[in-house]
């Protein structure tokens, strides 16, 4: 079976995370870095042994020997990367928010689709085993029909203008960067919703420090859910069905027991097992795509980014959040 070389853009936490994740998947393999720092990109080379270490992004995108690009830049720079990466010939797995806008994502797709090429949104709780296993459960009918979802992620990072969550320019704000999480629980289990109301704490530079969101669908189901970067929450997850609710443990988004209460009280434990750092499940998804000639997954697909970035931009309509420099 063909290997594939992997180059990664960005040099921070999460292009650390796929770098340890890369080596739990026997058809990946980490092969190139690339930085806008030409030291970054060698410091980083000399922890994860890349052959070559890139000090501009467009370096990598043009070495003949990478087979995909992984976008692990700023918000704010995914569409551009993930741009520049299709136009020399590179599939491309992009970190979420996949873009600022929905406008950005539906040009990247189709930038995809002209060249075919595989690309595809990192949203990495999608492919862990404990969603996976719930998905199946609900589908199953387990809980019943789903009365309500409750979700939050909220961290208390403190006060910074230049870091990214609280920096305009970096496309700052919990809701893409936190609250993108329980939106695409919501959407993954409920579907498009009839009705979005949302409120935000606007901060001193210009975005939500924290933001609540309700989903309302028919017969009276509701999503409710919440992130912050000002706030440590318990960010946990559950789902109210009529027969059993589902709840996950604390910090629900990562590989995390979950647990199933039935009407009549019995409690369960559900049978998982997880492997590497979790970040090894997109990147087999990946692999299963190249190796059968898919251009995008049916488990994150196309359309389903295109909800959840077109759910996010109606959701920034009513808190009042606009990011003047892509929201044209």
């Amino acid at each position: 079976m063909k290997t594939y070389n992997w180059g990664i853009l960005g040099t921070g936490f999460i292009a650390r995370k796929m770098a340890e994740a890369l080596s739990f998947v026997p058809q990946a393999r980490l092969y190139a870095i690339g930085s806008r720092s030409k030291q970054n990109a060698l410091e980083f080379a000399s922890i994860y042994k890349t052959e070559k270490a890139y000090g501009s992004y467009e370096e990598l995108v043009s070495d003949p020997e990478v087979d995909i690009v992984y976008v692990a830049t700023p918000h704010n720079l995914h569409y551009e990367n993930t741009i520049l990466s299709l136009n020399h010939g590179k599939h491309v797995l992009c970190e979420k928010p996949f873009a600022v806008n929905g406008a950005e994502v539906r040009r990247m797709i189709e930038k995809a689709r002209e060249n075919k090429l595989f690309l595809m949104e990192a949203l990495w709780t999608r492919f862990l085993p404990n969603l996976t296993r719930v998905k199946e459960l609900v589908d199953e009918g387990v809980t019943g029909k789903i009365r309500l979802i409750k979700a939050d992620f909220g961290i208390n990072v403190p006060f910074n203008p230049l870091h990214r969550l609280y920096n305009k320019k970096l496309i700052g704000g919990s809701l893409l960067d936190l609250g993108i999480y329980p939106v695409f629980f919501s959407l993954f289990f409920l579907g498009e919703p009839v009705k979005i109301t949302a409120t935000a704490g606007i901060g001193s530079t210009d975005v939500d420090y924290s933001c609540s969101i309700t989903f309302g669908y028919k017969d009276e189901t509701l999503a409710v859910m919440y992130s912050s970067c000002i706030a440590k929450t318990d960010i946990t997850a559950a789902i109210y069905g009529e027969k059993a609710t589902i709840v996950f443990d604390n910090f629900w988004y990562m590989p995390v027991p979950v647990k199933i209460i039935h009407s009549d009280g019995r409690s369960e434990n559900i049978p998982l097992q997880f492997e590497g750092n979790g970040y090894n499940y997109e990147v087999s998804e990946v692999i299963r795509c190249l190796n059968e000639g898919q251009t995008q997954s049916n488990l994150m697909s196309w359309d389903d980014s295109l909800l959840l970035i077109d759910t996010l931009d109606n959701i920034r309509k009513e808190i009042g959040l606009v990011y003047p420099e892509h929201d044209i």
